[in-house]
């Protein structure tokens, strides 16, 4: 079983940055690839970032990439999401997931976190 619990979403202008966090409880947690989706309202929920468990290997949204950039601190326990660069089209909830399966991880996760609003403002 792993708990999952973002943070560090808000409100800012066109242009700036943020870094979300995901804190993970559970000891299993390294053996788990993370990711980032995001859901804008009245859309579906879409991949945004992934990282594998490990961390060698990451996969990005082609609207995110080179803007965003996922990372993992396993002593921590804890997954960021550096965004950069943002745009009001990156306004969403953004919620973390945690995969058992590389392969799936742009489609699917065991386990979500609850969700942190980040809001661009053009």
């Amino acid at each position: 079983q792993v708990q999952l619990v973002e943070s560090g979403g808000g409100l800012v202008q066109a242009g700036g940055s943020l870094r979300l966090s995901c804190a993970a409880s559970g000891r299993t947690f390294s053996s788990y690839h993370m990711g980032w989706f995001r859901q804008a309202p009245g859309k579906e929920r879409e991949f945004v970032a992934a990282i594998s468990e490990s961390g060698a290997r990451t996969n990005y949204a082609d609207s995110v990439k080179g803007r965003f950039t996922i990372s993992r601190d396993i002593a921590k326990i804890t997954v960021y999401l550096q965004m950069n660069s943002l745009k009001p089209e990156d306004t969403a909830v953004y919620y973390c997931a945690a995969t058992g399966r590389w392969n799936l991880v742009r489609v699917r996760a065991d386990y979500w976190g609850q969700g942190t609003q980040v809001t661009v403002s053009s």
